[in-house]
């Protein structure tokens, strides 16, 4: 049998069928239930579901990853050259008879065109977004010439986002064709998560300007402090990522200790040696147990301070009223984190644990977003009133 090509464009129009008709619900349950409402709503329905099937492609992602399904067709975007396994029954037969345990069976190769079709659907709804989101945006400056401009629907997000999720399938397409290059499998899983909070961010700005409202206001040091801990969350989820697609994961089995040790013995050059085939080292050999080592334990010690601060701004915002449930959700998923993270490590990397804790990892990615764009520090002004309203009291 000769050797499949990495890239065979052959299926790509019937994927693309396949993409609009898991688009096609949602988009006619969105037309059904909202049509005679204002456009800004329709837009903020329609990218909210639009964000939690895209929550889902991202869980859907975990667990094709952690199944090690994400070779069970080992080309793209089809499957031996075809739309689904159904076509590919004899290459599949063929490779899972000659490896049973194999990167490619019949049930993995359903799971990664699964997450194929998802992420088909998922670029459908977001190029409907974007263009029915300029189309309203034409419409509402005629008929609205003096309407502030932070109540006009801007096309940059979606538009943003469109182009996001394009470059997100190239990555989900080197993904498979450099056979889990553990930096590109990272990117890949960064991607997904920067498309949702693109996503989120679009779903508070359609808010705002359909309720004609304005973020919350924080003070200088709380606005400071939570874009501190959002850049802290990104690291902590690259990190996780690194230890994720280099299966570092049990490299410590023991906790708080690591191998009956808090310091043990690590080689971080060669763990974080960032471009390297699955399983390498830096040399060229097999990746080393202590480089495996260092990349879990740099990810947990990161994980303490990342506690920390979430809990810590989860107080914080818990004093503005109209942030307290966000603070709720934020302080519940930063626990439910701690706890998976911790499943992971005492029972042996579970796959309900690891899908979680990469689910817990993207809640808190919409959470955080959603805090970030539904608030703003004070204005310079209202501080400067604020400071001579105080003195005068005095």
């Amino acid at each position: 049998m000769s050797a499949q090509n990495l890239y065979d464009l052959s299926p790509a129009l019937r994927l693309m069928v396949m993409g609009l008709a898991v688009a096609l619900g949602p988009l006619a349950w969105i037309w059904a239930r909202n049509k005679n409402a204002p456009v800004a709503h329709r837009l903020r329905v329609l990218t909210l579901v639009t964000l939690f099937l895209t929550f889902d492609l991202v869980i859907f992602g975990a667990f094709t990853r952690l199944t090690d399904s994400g070779l069970g067709c080992p080309d793209w975007p089809g499957c031996y050259g075809s739309a689904s396994p159904v076509g590919a029954q004899l290459h599949i037969e063929a490779a899972q008879s000659a490896m049973p345990t194999g990167p490619v069976t019949h049930s993995k190769a359903w799971i990664e065109m699964i997450h194929r079709y998802l992420a088909t659907g998922v670029g459908v709804l977001i190029l409907t977004l974007a263009l029915v989101t300029f189309m309203a945006r034409r419409e509402q400056r005629r008929g609205a010439k003096n309407s502030s401009p932070e109540h006009i629907l801007s096309p940059w997000w979606p538009i943003a986002t469109l182009a996001w999720v394009c470059l997100q399938g190239a990555f989900g397409a080197l993904t498979v064709t450099m056979k889990l290059f553990p930096a590109i499998v990272t990117l890949h899983l960064l991607g997904g998560l920067v498309l949702l909070a693109l996503l989120r961010a679009q779903s508070v700005r359609y808010a705002q300007v359909q309720e004609q409202s304005t973020p919350a206001i924080l003070s200088t040091s709380t606005r400071r402090f939570l874009l501190a801990a959002f850049a802290l969350l990104w690291l902590q989820i690259a990190l996780g990522g690194w230890v994720s697609t280099n299966y570092a994961v049990l490299a410590c089995t023991g906790f708080p200790a690591c191998q009956g040790s808090f310091w043990p013995v690590m080689d971080f050059s060669q763990g974080f040696t960032l471009w390297r085939e699955l399983g390498a080292g830096h040399d060229g050999g097999y990746i080393s147990f202590q480089a495996l080592t260092a990349i879990h334990y740099v990810h947990r010690m990161a994980a303490y301070a990342v506690f920390v601060a979430l809990m810590l701004l989860s107080f914080s915002l818990y004093s503005v009223p109209a942030l307290r449930q966000q603070a709720r959700w934020l302080a519940a998923l930063t626990l439910l984190q701690v706890a998976t993270g911790l499943s992971n490590v005492v029972l042996g990397w579970p796959l309900l644990a690891a899908v979680a804790h990469t689910g817990g990892a993207a809640a808190l990615v919409v959470v955080l977003t959603g805090i970030v764009f539904s608030s703003r520090k004070m204005p310079v002004l209202a501080r400067v009133s604020s400071l001579n309203v105080s003195r005068l009291s005095a």
